[in-house]
């Protein structure tokens, strides 16, 4: 199976969200996309508070720049909000490719 790493920017309620379902539907998305959804990288300002989600294998980093340049991720979820440097992240994972 193909595997699609994703990289999460922005770990704040809907970040840990996303993240939970990503890892608590694994199967079943593996199943359904035909494809292995691999959470590989989650950047966040904090990195040390508890969100109440196990990021198993998933890196966690407090520099988004390390997604949008990592060229083994694919899509990158921008979940940082607002129209600043959240459309700056957006704008530069674009450039370089990411979905």
């Amino acid at each position: 199976m193909k595997t699609i790493n994703i990289g999460i920017i922005g770990y704040g309620v809907v970040g840990a969200g996303v993240a939970t379902l990503l890892i608590q539907k694994k199967k079943l998305l593996e199943s359904r996309t035909g494809t292995v959804l691999c959470l590989k990288t989650i950047a966040d300002i904090d990195t040390v508070r508890d969100r109440g989600v196990e990021p198993g294998d998933t890196v966690l980093v407090n520099d988004a720049m390390s997604i949008i340049n990592d060229p083994e991720i694919d899509i990158v979820v921008e979940l940082v909000g607002g129209d600043t440097i959240a459309k700056q992240f957006t704008l530069k994972a674009l450039e370089k490719g990411k979905h």
